[in-house]
């Protein structure tokens, strides 16, 4: 098993796949796995401009018993000046790196080892499924699994647009539906039957420009920009009722809010004093949850705080970019019930009971669609040399492995 992991996550680390441009990776690794595994047929879905999914099948009776899913594409570029202002790095990270009980290189968290974990486990299961009678099965590379916003931006946008879940949608639009799916993701010691929703909220402070020679010419006096505090105040303090109302909950999902980028004025103009201020957050949201109705209300708590200081004259605009709503999966489903068992068989212990989970990945779009669907995976951690490059045990993803592809077997042999 760990030859071929070792092979697996060697073709997945060796070509770049950015956020709906990952063809050339696609297409390097399905040229890979046809070589590797010429048994499976192994099929490039290009999508968007520049996307592209790795599509897996193992022959087999009627529609897929289960689809094995995890992504192509990191949340870092890869290209380290592109990705400076969030790393605040701009030097290249080492590459993949073996030792002889850990693995360690850049986009392994976020993709590339349970991704090398999927396609090891899922050789294995068309192994041991051989020759006897069973169902079909796939698995699923998708492109634009990471999360991008669309929204109209003062910054700088790259040469693909945002679509966040395309490739999983396009899955869905263009191939049988599955009976289950299974996402092959890092996370928590458990197993997810229910996962957030997410979205992003642009948020908007207008006032007037001026000079910064005579702050007073600008309003409110000096600017918005020297007023920055106030507003992360006033979003922190909305976040601050957001989570409280949403914690404990029995389905283990729970709701964040992240502010992740601020712009104003121009870089190259310091000498004038913007009129806008632009704060870019990052919502997580739990089932029942309406992003529009929440940036609604973001936009009146931030005017009632204003209210009789600086900002009080400045105009509130807070936009809405929802991208998957929250879904949940009930834990008596087969392909639930199923990861737990091989969990507890490879694992060696039973997967724990998950609180106040946070991340969403492209399961919710398989849950709105009625699929019922689990996400399990290793757990993964940051190098403390470069945060850059994440690090993981290689027995855990050894682990995974053989746990992705007993749920394969267990629901397409039966």
């Amino acid at each position: 098993m760990q030859q071929d992991l070792r092979a697996a996550l060697g073709a997945l680390s060796g070509v770049p796949a950015p956020h709906g441009a990952e063809r050339p990776a696609a297409h390097a690794l399905a040229a890979w796995g046809r070589r590797a595994h010429p048994g499976l047929g192994w099929e490039v879905d290009e999508h968007g401009a520049a996307g592209a999914n790795v599509v897996v099948t193992l022959p087999g009776d009627g529609v897929p018993a289960v689809l094995l899913c995890s992504h192509l594409d990191t949340s870092l570029s890869g290209d380290p000046l592109v990705d400076a202002p969030v790393t605040g790095r701009d030097d290249d990270p080492a590459p993949l790196a073996w030792s002889a009980d850990q693995v360690s290189g850049p986009g392994l968290g976020v993709a590339r080892a349970p991704a090398a974990a999927a396609l090891a486990g899922f050789a294995a299961a068309a192994a041991r499924l051989g020759a006897r009678p069973h169902r079909s099965a796939q698995l699923l590379l998708a492109g634009s699994g990471t999360h991008r916003s669309a929204l109209p931006s003062a910054l700088t946008t790259g040469p693909v647009r945002p679509t966040s879940g395309a490739g999983a949608e396009h899955h869905l639009r263009t191939r049988p539906r599955p009976d289950a799916v299974v996402v092959a993701k890092c996370g928590p010691p458990g197993v997810l039957a229910a996962e957030p929703g997410a979205g992003y909220l642009a948020v908007a402070v207008t006032g007037g420009w001026g000079a910064a020679l005579a702050p007073a010419s600008a309003d409110p006096p000096g600017g918005v920009l020297l007023h920055t505090g106030l507003v992360l105040a006033g979003v922190a303090a909305w976040r601050a009722g957001f989570l409280a109302a949403r914690t404990g909950r029995p389905d283990g999902t729970a709701a964040e809010l992240g502010v992740g980028a601020l712009t104003a004025g121009l870089p190259d103009k310091p000498d004038l004093l913007p009129a806008r201020l632009d704060l870019r957050c990052y919502v997580v949201t739990v089932p029942g949850d309406d992003l529009v109705a929440l940036a609604a209300d973001l936009a009146r708590s931030l005017r009632e705080g204003f209210a009789g200081g600086p900002l009080a004259g400045c105009a509130v605009e807070v936009l809405a970019e929802p991208l998957h709503a929250a879904g949940v999966t009930d834990r008596s489903a087969p392909v639930v019930q199923a990861a737990v068992r091989a969990w507890t068989a490879r694992v060696g212990t039973p997967p724990v009971p998950v609180q106040g989970w946070t991340g969403s990945t492209d399961g919710v779009v398989f849950r709105a669609a009625g699929i019922d669907t689990a996400r399990l995976g290793p757990a993964a951690r940051r190098d403390p040399a470069d945060a850059r490059r994440d690090v993981l045990d290689v027995a855990a993803l050894e682990a995974f492995a053989e746990v992705y592809a007993d749920v394969v077997v267990e629901l397409a042999g039966s």
